[in-house]
């Protein structure tokens, strides 16, 4: 079965740090763990609830489990008809992390004017915002190719979780025509498939 499943950043790094293969234990307070049943679900949630509140950023996951696994689990309605979720109890989480198929992955993206991102600590990202990690990139995409592969090899974390922010932002008042930032982009789509083939970045 094809589950979906609103994502926040923190949440997000923690499943990208699995390699994208499981979901991260859930805190005491969160004794449920909901994946929904569309993508429009999952979608609403999270750019009316994550992308509304620190820090400002909402993904939207899916990932596929065995069906003899996940038939155990009732489908719940809670609102509209659309508003189709299971419950799986913090318990039985790794139980289910056994039974995804493939890996997870990133289909959609809602930010937040408040919108900062991942901040490393290393590479020429350090210490910059997301905003300003690709006008890292764009800078040398034109005067040093070499460092801007070397940079999405540093940080694959940040490229990973800013990509959907960098395709939807407008960088012209920095000079910055659509044009070139779709060329800077498609040139980070292939190093990263390159570099990182067993995780897809959005399209």
């Amino acid at each position: 079965m094809l589950l979906f499943r609103p994502t926040g950043l923190k949440e997000l790094q923690l499943v990208f740090d699995s390699g994208m293969r499981a979901w991260p234990p859930r805190l005491p307070e969160q004794p449920i763990f909901y994946p929904v049943l569309n993508y429009e679900y999952a979608a609403q949630i999270a750019r009316d609830w994550n992308a509304k509140s620190a820090p400002f950023a909402g993904y939207v996951t899916e990932f596929s489990v065995s069906d003899d696994f996940i038939s155990r689990y009732e489908r719940r309605v809670v609102g509209a008809r659309q508003h189709e979720e299971l419950w799986v109890p913090a318990e039985e989480l790794e139980e289910l992390n056994r039974h995804i198929e493939g890996r997870i992955r990133l289909n959609g993206a809602f930010f937040g004017p408040g919108f900062e991102g991942y901040i490393p600590d290393r590479g020429g990202f350090r210490n910059k915002n997301a905003w300003w990690q690709f006008m890292i990139m764009a800078g040398t995409f034109t005067h040093g190719i070499m460092d801007f592969h070397m940079e999405i090899k540093v940080n694959p974390l940040a490229v990973f979780l800013h990509f959907p922010y960098w395709k939807k932002e407008n960088f012209e008042e920095m000079g910055i025509e659509p044009a070139e930032q779709q060329r800077v982009l498609a040139a980070i789509q292939e190093f990263w498939a390159h570099d990182f083939p067993q995780i897809e970045l959005p399209g």
